[in-house]
């Protein structure tokens, strides 16, 4: 079974999903930072791909990027840091990122780069639903990527189906309509997060977008199966000269 799955076959409720930006706050800190977010607490991670023209990313990730490509991050190189990833990290591990440097990469040589160091689920925000569903599920599937797509607010019941049925994993569910790390109050989305809750969809749900403390992490699971958190991980890790530290105090803030 996908580590996914087993995740939200033993959890149901407030599960977390961690998400950092590969070579972020340095280049050779990415394990660092996975290490640090399994001792603490974290259910789930997401990393981040650094992309020069990420669509779906707010001023914070977008500027962890441009220092993690600074950094010399890139793919070939994140996966030479994940060679270890099994060794020491059991959680279930999602890349997110873009079709533009995955298609430069070699999408093939991607998916099966991917499944050899043991990442579970990819997300590609500008991967269109017809594409993947004609042209890249078969291989997505081939070598055991769960594949998570994105719904927003905006996203009419009949596409949350269609999405639903094509989707492995979980569903991200957008809290608003913007980009990550936005200030939008997740409170005045539970209308959202409720209808969502009554579609009795298939796969589990995770709220991303605007969540930052206990408060917005609470919010975001009273309806759905857990949330993402993001930027205000990221920004913490900003100028920290002990990630362990900050990392334990940061989760500590959220779930203790």
């Amino acid at each position: 079974m996908n580590r996914i799955d087993k995740l939200f076959a033993s959890k149901k409720k407030n599960v977390l999903n961690m998400y950092c930006t590969a070579g972020y706050p340095h280049a050779d800190s990415t394990m660092e930072v996975l290490m640090a977010l399994q001792q603490n607490g974290a259910d789930l991670i997401e990393i981040g791909m650094p992309y020069s023209d990420p669509l779906a990313d707010g001023p914070v990730i977008q500027n962890s990027s441009m220092i993690a490509l600074k950094n010399g991050m890139s793919i070939s190189l994140l996966f030479e840091q994940l060679q270890s990833l099994r060794h020491t990290i059991d959680l279930p591990v999602i890349l997110m990122g873009y079709m533009n440097p995955i298609l430069q990469f070699g999408i093939e040589k991607f998916c099966s780069s991917a499944e050899a160091v043991g990442v579970d689920g990819i997300i590609l925000p500008d991967l269109p639903l017809h594409e993947f569903e004609t042209i890249y599920r078969q291989l997505f599937e081939k070598h055991g990527l769960k594949f998570i797509f994105l719904i927003t607010p905006e996203t009419s019941e009949e596409r949350i189906r269609k999405i639903d049925g094509l989707s492995s994993g979980f569903l991200y569910a957008v809290s608003s309509s913007s980009t990550t790390g936005n200030n939008k109050a997740i409170s005045g989305q539970s209308g959202y997060f409720k209808k969502l809750q009554d579609m009795q969809l298939n796969n589990p749900v995770l709220v991303g977008f605007g969540i930052k403390d206990k408060s917005t992490f609470k919010s975001a699971c009273a309806f759905t199966n857990g949330a993402i958190i993001g930027s205000a991980y990221i920004k913490a890790l900003e100028n920290t000269n002990n990630i362990a530290l900050t990392t334990k105090e940061f989760l500590n803030s959220i779930i203790a």
